[in-house]
């Protein structure tokens, strides 16, 4: 680990009982949900002036905790970067949000929403980003039905249909 990095990892473990790892040079701390706001606060306050990425990834079947909710925090003016990572159970899933600490996190949070139905709970404006409104389920979840519908690409149908299947000479 970065020895300017290993002063806010202590801090933050010693806060919030965050649990670090270290892989390739990159650092990731994870933090109970109940706790992040908090843990965010203070991550900015260090020096993090930057929330670069927010998503989650879905570990289905398992359901506690079904997802990991990553948050990526860059110091622009340090030259560092942090990890957190949140579990959340799979049955009411929701954390709070983080809008009023990084306000860029606003859409980030609405797309997590969207694609995986993580809910989080005082979210200014939470309703679909990417899908249309009246979309059920929530697509990038690992148990979400595929529908197997072969594209259909009217404007060249009988070029396709007529064309030879290719045949090595």
């Amino acid at each position: 680990m970065e020895s300017k990095l290993q002063p806010i990892v202590d801090k933050l473990q010693k806060d919030f009982a965050a649990i670090p790892s270290e892989y390739r040079g990159d650092v990731s701390l994870v933090i109970a949900g109940e706790k992040i706001a908090a843990a965010c606060r203070q991550i900015q306050d260090l020096g993090f002036e930057l929330l670069s990425a927010l998503t989650a990834v879905d570990y289905w079947p398992q359901e506690d905790p079904r997802f990991h909710v990553v948050y990526e925090f860059t110091s622009i003016s340090k030259n560092m970067r942090l990890e957190v990572r949140v579990p959340v159970p799979g049955i009411n899933s929701s954390l709070p949000t983080i809008t009023h600490i990084y306000r860029n996190a606003n859409w980030h949070e609405r797309e997590t929403w969207d694609m995986f139905g993580i809910k989080f709970e005082g979210h200014p404006d939470l309703r679909r980003i990417l899908m249309p409104a009246d979309w059920e389920g929530h697509p990038l979840r690992k148990d979400y039905p595929l529908g197997y519908e072969e594209p259909q690409f009217t404007f060249n149908f009988e070029e396709i249909n007529l064309r030879k299947p290719y045949v090595k000479e």
